[in-house]
């Protein structure tokens, strides 16, 4: 606000000590979008994406339980392999599931799981003959491949415009005007960031915002009526230009927003302000009034919010939860038992988590309208390094789960498991080590999971720019 008065500048001072710039920081720009649909239960449905940062090995998720592709996974990945007899049979596929995620094997079961193979980052389809003959500056290829912030900004943005500034959560919200921007419990991220708003970023269960402790119902402070009062007016004022006028606009849409969800946010375990088929779904994650993972307390708000839909106004609900640890260069594994270790501990955390945030949708009546998907880096490579651990790839598995998935059955691709064989980036002896070309593209995983949604074919398009690189193969086919 280069020429802003003095004037709206000590006020805007005054207001960021008495009631936390920061936090309404958060929140402006979220307001904008709130109320712009109305909430009609029979037609909600939400997306929950839920990014493991670090790259996980998605390719010691799921594992092919047939003899030969088993031996060529043992064989290449070494001391990292998991052995056939631990890995949890999911059915009649030729696949196992790493053997800390047994609490998933029920959503497997009523088909409300799917694996997604191989999906990857692409400008196009692409073969490794292509790969090989493109000069790395190519726009078929990828920019920066193997970098942790730019295939983080390639799967949040949907894009391989090193440039893009937009996440494609953020641009679904604001193309179809859902009534909300993206909702985040995992923090700050571009899957969130549009060009007219920023995520609504919340705390967990049991955490204060925004403008709590002015509220004039409220005596935490003296004075809290006289000062609220005092807030109200400031921004009631006309300000006289444009810029200052949109900036006190979105300081009272946040404090309608923080009045709205304060108390909704604020529930935690046991306090009787939250649904019991929730408590009940998390029971085996909470200790005391807390949850006991990281990744439990964000899905459990979520699945709150959504029991909640109604406060927070309109019937499409973005969601974005995170789980960090996944780049496991080191110690991946311990030393003579490959299914514990670093790895397996972040695993479980998600599985653990994802059942039952499941569960709660289940208990919720919420199954069907809830879809939860990962994100993540990029996959790791296939062989092991000298510490014990893998290093950056390309292509990954995804999970879906929902009510709406058609689950007991994976898609895509699985890579042919031979360092420097068809489906690995690597050519001389030094570079095969198994980065997998995907062979489904961001694109793709992300257009199948918003035709559900209800976005239509022109506005996938225009979400997704890149999706008609693909031709006909827009949508994976794992929603009903």
């Amino acid at each position: 606000m280069d020429k802003t008065s003095t004037h709206l500048l000590r006020r805007r001072d005054w207001l960021r000590l008495a009631a936390g710039g920061a936090g309404l920081a958060a929140l402006g720009g979220a307001g904008t979008l709130l109320g712009a649909r109305s909430a009609q239960a029979s037609d909600y449905r939400a997306l929950v994406c839920i990014y493991l940062f670090g790259g996980n090995d998605g390719f010691n998720v799921l594992v092919p339980t047939d003899s030969a592709r088993h031996e060529q996974y043992r064989s290449a990945r070494g001391v990292l392999a998991l052995p056939k007899s631990a890995l949890l049979p999911l059915g009649r596929s030729t696949y196992g599931l790493h053997p800390a995620m047994e609490s998933l094997l029920p959503a497997w079961s009523a088909r409300r799981l799917a694996p997604i193979i191989n999906v990857g980052p692409l400008a196009a389809p692409l073969t490794k003959a292509q790969y090989l003959a493109e000069p790395d500056d190519s726009p078929l290829i990828p920019p920066s491949l193997f970098s942790h912030s730019d295939q983080q900004r390639a799967w949040e943005s949907a894009s391989t415009d090193p440039m893009a500034r937009t996440g494609w959560g953020a641009r679904t919200c604001e193309l179809l005007g859902t009534g909300s921007p993206v909702i985040s419990v995992g923090g700050t991220s571009r899957f969130g960031t549009g060009d007219g708003a920023m995520a609504l970023a919340l705390p967990g269960p049991g955490g204060g915002f925004a403008a709590m402790g002015l509220r004039p119902d409220e005596v935490v402070y003296p004075g809290n009526q006289k000062r609220q009062l005092a807030v109200d007016a400031l921004y009631a004022e006309g300000q006289g230009r444009d810029l200052a006028e949109a900036f006190a606009r979105m300081q009272r849409e946040a404090f309608d927003t923080s009045g709205r969800l304060e108390a909704l946010v604020a529930g935690k375990p046991g306090d009787g302000t939250v649904p019991a088929a929730i408590d009940r779904a998390f029971a085996g994650l909470i200790d005391g009034d807390t949850l006991s993972t990281p990744l439990a307390a964000q899905l459990y708000q979520i699945a709150k919010l959504i029991a909640g839909r109604r406060q927070l106004q309109g019937d499409r609900h973005i969601y974005f939860a995170s789980l960090t640890g996944f780049d496991t260069h080191a110690a991946q594994v311990l030393a003579g038992d490959a299914t514990q270790g670093a790895h397996a501990g972040l695993v479980r955390q998600l599985a653990d988590a994802l059942a039952a945030f499941d569960n709660a949708m289940q208990g919720l009546g919420m199954g069907r309208q809830v879809t939860a998907f990962t994100h993540s880096d990029f996959g790791r490579t296939l062989v092991p390094n000298q510490s014990g651990g893998s290093d950056h790839g390309w292509g990954n598995i995804q999970l879906v789960m929902g009510g709406s998935v058609q689950g007991g059955a994976t898609y895509g691709r699985y890579p042919e498991l031979v360092p420097g064989g068809p489906d690995d980036v690597g050519v001389a002896e030094w570079e095969r080590h198994g980065r997998w070309i995907p062979t489904s593209s961001v694109d793709q995983f992300a257009a199948t999971l918003l035709e559900w949604f209800g976005a239509s074919d022109s506005q996938i398009d225009n979400i997704l720019p890149n999706l008609k690189a693909f031709g006909r193969d827009r949508s994976l086919g794992f929603m009903a």
